[in-house]
């Protein structure tokens, strides 16, 4: 029966460092780079960068399972069970890492535990310590700083209390106003302008392909905010560009909406 490893508690002392992995989660492809594991990555998703020249599996929602099988994978790294079930990992007989992060906290978390599962602690180690010493150049705003974070455009989609963008906006020194604690909420545009926020980011990428910016669409017109368009996949991914996210969000609270530091 293969073995499902959490994101939190103790490795198994039986546990061998895995050297022929399949990684169905492009966010944490960087991790494994940084903790020089590169020669035991086997297979990827078609969408990953970091590992372009290795073997590609398909997408992670529509995966070649012949072909995962025939890399014998001792190990898969993977989602959420939404994107990767159970039933399905149970189908391919590796052992499971799920890598599904909602917060930094997480994140690092999940890098400690990289390093216990291959045996890489003194690189989880010292990555971790480069990222909290990043967190530590952010710098405090004087009042609080209301944000939004549009996911979609049509329909309206908004990030949740459960999106690793809440926590990437209040690293950075601002408050999610959608105060509903689920990953993506669906709202209305009236509910936005009502609320006010300092600053509305809408992003660009997979889940929101060439948004019209906010203030050109007609529901709209009387939006107040600093608005902000930026890369999906350097903001919303939850690896290491999350950290790089705190900064640049916290930039623009200063430069932008010309807060005053603490």
């Amino acid at each position: 029966m293969a073995l499902l490893l959490f994101l939190s508690g103790s490795c198994p002392a039986s546990i061998q460092a895995y050297q022929r992995v399949v990684v169905f989660n492009t966010a944490v492809s960087p991790i494994l780079k940084q903790l020089n594991l590169d020669s035991r990555i086997v297979g990827v998703t078609f969408n990953d960068e970091v590992y372009s020249k290795t073997t590609k599996i398909g997408s992670h929602l529509s995966p070649n399972i012949e072909l995962v099988k025939a890399l014998q994978p001792d190990l898969i790294i993977a989602g959420s069970k939404r994107a990767y079930s159970d039933e399905l990992n149970e189908r391919l007989g590796a052992d499971l890492f799920r890598y599904d992060p909602r917060t930094l906290e997480q994140i690092l978390e999940a890098i400690h535990r990289l390093g216990v599962t291959f045996q890489k602690r003194d690189e989880a180690r010292q990555l971790i310590t480069d990222l909290k010493h990043k967190l530590s150049q952010v710098q405090k705003p004087e009042r609080e700083v209301f944000v939004v974070y549009e996911v979609s455009q049509q329909p309206l989609k908004l990030a949740g209390q459960q999106n690793i963008i809440t926590s990437i906006i209040k690293a950075a020194g601002g408050i999610n106003i959608i105060d509903i604690n689920d990953k993506h909420v669906l709202l209305s545009p009236e509910m936005i302008l009502v609320q006010n926020p300092d600053l509305y980011i809408y992003q660009n990428g997979p889940m929101n392909k060439n948004p019209v910016p906010p203030r050109e669409r007609n529901y709209f017109k009387k939006l107040k905010s600093t608005v902000w368009e930026v890369d999906q996949l350097q903001f919303t991914r939850p690896g290491l560009n999350a950290f790089d996210a705190v900064l640049a969000l916290n930039q623009k609270i200063f430069k932008q909406l010309g807060v005053k530091k603490f």
